[in-house]
This record gives C-alpha cells, sequence and structure tokens, in this order.
C-alpha cells in the first residue's frame, strides 16, 4: 500500500497542478475571486486522491470521504453560483491592487503569487484530516465507528447543516431590494455574526474527530488542519477581512456587532 509522505506528496503535485491550470483561467479572464470555489472543491479532489491510491476498505475512510464530498461540493456549488451573478470579488481587486503597487508587478504575476500559490499549501494543510484520516483507515483498519467517530459525523453534518442554511438566508435576504445596505439579524444571524464561517469550522472539526477515532497519531499528526482553519476564519482572511469592509459599507453593523456573538452561537446581547 502506498506510505502516507508518498500518499501526500503525490497529492499535494496533482494539487498545484490543478491550480497552475485554474491561474491560466484567471489570466484569461482577468479575475481571480473564482479561487474561492475551488478551495471547497479541491479538498474533495484531495480527499478522492487518497482514496484512489489506498481504497475506502475502512468505515473510518468511508465516512471521511462522504462527509468531505457533501461538504465541499455543496459549497463549491454554493460559491461559484454566486460568482457568476455577481462576478469578480472586492476583496480581491484590492488586494490585488495594493500588492501590484506596492510590489510593481504584472497582473499575471500578482494573481500566481499573491493568490494561487498561497492557496494551495493552505489547502492542502487544511485538508490534512481526511487526507491522513483515509490513509490511516486502510492501514490500521478499525471495525467500527467509536463514540469519538460517531461524534464527528454529527459536529460535521451539524456544521454542514448550519452553514447551508446560513448561506440560503443571507441569499434570501439579498434578493430581496428592500434589504439593500442593511444587515442580516434574523434565522441563524441572530445568533452569530457568521454561520456560515462557523459551520465551515465545525465541520472539520468534525472531520477531524472521525479520523481521530482511528488512533492517536492520526489525530496528533491532521490537528494542524481544523486548528488552522478556525484561525484563518476568525482572525485572519475570513471574519477579521469581511467585518472592516462590512463597517464601512453598513450602518447598522456597528450596533449588530455589539449585540451578537462573532463566531459561536449565542443568542443576542439585550439592552438594559
Amino acid at each position: 500500500m502506498t506510505d502516507i509522505v508518498t500518499l501526500l506528496a503525490i497529492n499535494f503535485a496533482a494539487l498545484i497542478a490543478a491550480i497552475l491550470i485554474l491561474w491560466g483561467i484567471a489570466v484569461a479572464i482577468r479575475d481571480v475571486s473564482f479561487i474561492d470555489a475551488f478551495w471547497a472543491f479541491g479538498m474533495v479532489l484531495l480527499a478522492l486522491a487518497s482514496a484512489a491510491q489506498v481504497g475506502i476498505e475502512g468505515v473510518h475512510a468511508a465516512a471521511i470521504l462522504a462527509l468531505t464530498t457533501l461538504w465541499g461540493l455543496r459549497l463549491s456549488i454554493h460559491l461559484f453560483v454566486r460568482w457568476r451573478a455577481h462576478g469578480e470579488d472586492p476583496r480581491y481587486t484590492r488586494i490585488m491592487a495594493r500588492t501590484m503597487e506596492r510590489r510593481g508587478w504584472s497582473w499575471a504575476q500578482t494573481a500566481l503569487l499573491t493568490v494561487f500559490l498561497t492557496q494551495a499549501p493552505l489547502l492542502f494543510l487544511t485538508c490534512l484530516p481526511a487526507q491522513i484520516g483515509i490513509w490511516a483507515s486502510v492501514a490500521g483498519p478499525v471495525p467500527t465507528l467509536g463514540v469519538i467517530g460517531w461524534a464527528g459525523v454529527a459536529a460535521a453534518l451539524t456544521g454542514i447543516a448550519f452553514e447551508s442554511i446560513g448561506d440560503a438566508q443571507l441569499d434570501a435576504f439579498r434578493k430581496n431590494p428592500a434589504n439593500k445596505g442593511k444587515v442580516l439579524d434574523a434565522g441563524l444571524w441572530r445568533y452569530t455574526r457568521h454561520p456560515n464561517y462557523f459551520g465551515d469550522a465545525l465541520t472539520w472539526w468534525g472531520i477531524w474527530l472521525v479520523a481521530a477515532d482511528i488512533g492517536l497519531w492520526a489525530a496528533v499528526a491532521s490537528v494542524i488542519g481544523p486548528i488552522f482553519l478556525t484561525f484563518t476564519l476568525t482572525r485572519w482572511s475570513g471574519k477579521a477581512l469581511l467585518e472592516k469592509g462590512l463597517h464601512k459599507t453598513r450602518p447598522g453593523y456597528a450596533d449588530y456587532v455589539q449585540r451578537t456573538s462573532g463566531f459561536f452561537p449565542w443568542p443576542p446581547k439585550t439592552r438594559g
């Protein structure tokens, strides 16, 4: 059977090849923002590539592959449809413009070095629970899911549902012209400012738990994935970057921030 180092090396090489193809497409259409849709789909590809190399005989491998595919296909289709409907993401436009001005790079070079080659290792790292979990499930099969494994399945499915409902509520809100410039504070958005980000994190902590159910080494080797994703969503390019723009474009957003949890769902604060 393929050893874990070889499996990860093959997966990373295939990911880089896919990223370079997408970069070529971005150069042709002068838009990099579709990379968000590939972020989720890329993890599905890494899980499938892992399964193609070692199989999915283990129950944990089958569960991990199913959960990753369900999460990734749902999110990638949602983001791709949104990109097709709304066009280039202004966040990427600003990032590209600032970098080109500061570095003196061409558009193509900026897209490659700032967006595409940056995304690849981060995507790979986040997906380690799926890649290592699938390999470990086949290398040292555990016949059934234990309590930790079932907890992981429940957490991942809850995360997928949470994110899906949050995205659907936001889409419906945006489609109503009367809501232009307003802040969505109903449904799941009443309890957290970012139900989609929370759902993402919960899903990958769940997938990690399924991998951890196989053994301690799988848990330790892959825990950097959900840790990094949670950090990204809460402190780096997710919540922090998005809210910086919303404070400028949504007059009521500061008040919404004061009463609504920033990440974990929690009843809104009431004014005394």
